[in-house]
């Protein structure tokens, strides 16, 4: 029977089912339609005191005596349920991630400087390239003017070679972009290690060279035999040769390898190149460092020396650009993580050689292309009285 009140306190029984025996079984049955219930939408009350939760949640009971009472909470960082009223959360592997309503795990999306997807990489590979040509331009004027004054004050062997460094340098910055494979993450660091050295070689050289060239002025000097001698080449090809058994040491004990990064950035997997050896990397960066000091200190030394086109001074001044870039990419660089550490890296590598390329080479360009009048030899010998 359903029993029905009304405001005026009177009770009426409604029959909406029965029992009855049929061969010593009883039987109950009942027509649910006919109930009226108690509620504002006559339908069937929940039995529980708490909604069911939802995939992306899971229960946490009010009580330890009613199990229909208990709350929803959502899923930790990392974890998804797939089921209504879970009991507890699953994780993800470590190349997954939850989606938004972490009812399921989906993929990781994969952090490095891609082609297709930052637009900085576009900007670097649009701003190296136009270096490359620069260079390039630079090299072919110095090949045309290879027989004039400026062009033979200072040993033009070495002002190819390093043109040539140079320009490969930019090119070197391909390396760091795009997917890493093993082979671009040993390139990478290999490259631009030798290239720098073998440019910052060329400098060192042409920096003793300004130093040898003025003291061979002298009467009766013995720094006479120097000049035109091959010990310069051979001076570079010394201090590049360390370079690279430094970099083959390297590569023989401990090579860079590409890593998954999966727990530095949640919801992406950091495609980056592991150095394989600490030591190994710094070693490399170091003595680039060793060499430039050395260079900008002999530099600053023969910086007043009297010469009509003394390339020490502009030479200081390089090595003072190349060596305040690297020291303030080091704090940059250990900083930052994934893409933007590779960015830091590429930004030092470019600004280093367009500052070499540019205080070394742009004034004499500006001589060969818009002053040829200053471009004689006369003119170099007058500077020197």
């Amino acid at each position: 029977m359903n029993w029905l009140t009304f405001q005026n306190g009177s009770l009426v029984l409604k029959y909406v089912g029965s029992t009855k025996t049929v061969r010593n079984l009883r039987t109950f049955n009942i027509k649910v339609e006919r109930i009226v219930w108690k509620n504002s939408i006559n339908k069937i009350p929940r039995s529980q005191c708490s909604e069911n939760c939802l995939p992306g949640t899971w229960k946490v009971l009010k009580s330890r005596i009613y199990s229909c009472c208990y709350d929803c909470v959502q899923c930790s960082s990392g974890e998804i349920s797939n089921s209504t009223d879970s009991q507890k959360c699953m994780k993800c592997s470590d190349l997954e991630w939850p989606n938004e309503k972490k009812d399921r795990c989906v993929p990781k999306l994969q952090d490095f400087l891609s082609y297709t997807n930052d637009t900085i990489v576009l900007v670097i590979s649009l701003v190296s390239t136009l270096f490359f040509f620069l260079t390039f331009m630079i090299l072919i004027t110095f090949i045309l003017h290879q027989n004039t004054a400026i062009v033979k004050a200072n040993n033009r062997n070495l002002s190819f070679l390093l043109l040539v460094s140079i320009m490969l340098s930019f090119l070197c910055v391909f390396f760091f972009l795009g997917h890493p494979v093993d082979l671009t993450c040993m390139l990478r660091q290999v490259s631009f290690g030798v290239l720098f050295s073998v440019a910052v070689s060329c400098v060192l050289s042409k920096t003793i060279m300004v130093c040898i060239a003025f003291r061979a002025t002298k009467p009766g000097s013995s720094w006479k035999r120097w000049i035109g001698s091959k010990w310069s080449n051979y001076l570079v090809l010394f201090c590049s040769s360390i370079q690279v058994m430094i970099c083959v040491v390297w590569l023989a004990l401990a090579p860079p390898f590409t890593e998954l990064d999966t727990h530095s950035s949640q919801g992406k997997i950091i495609v980056q190149c592991n150095e394989g050896s600490v030591i190994g990397f710094y070693s490399v960066l170091g003595y680039m460092g060793v060499l430039a000091i050395i260079s900008f200190i002999i530099a600053f030394l023969a910086r007043t020396l009297p010469d009509s086109f003394n390339e020490a001074k502009y030479i200081t001044f390089s090595m003072l650009v190349f060596c305040s870039v690297w020291i303030a990419m080091i704090p940059a660089y250990l900083s930052t993580r994934g893409k933007y550490m590779v960015a830091v890296e590429i930004f030092a590598i470019l600004t280093s050689s367009a500052g070499v390329l540019g205080c070394i080479f742009f004034p004499k360009c500006y001589i060969i292309l818009w002053r040829p009048e200053l471009n004689t030899r006369s003119h170099l010998l007058e500077g020197r009285r």
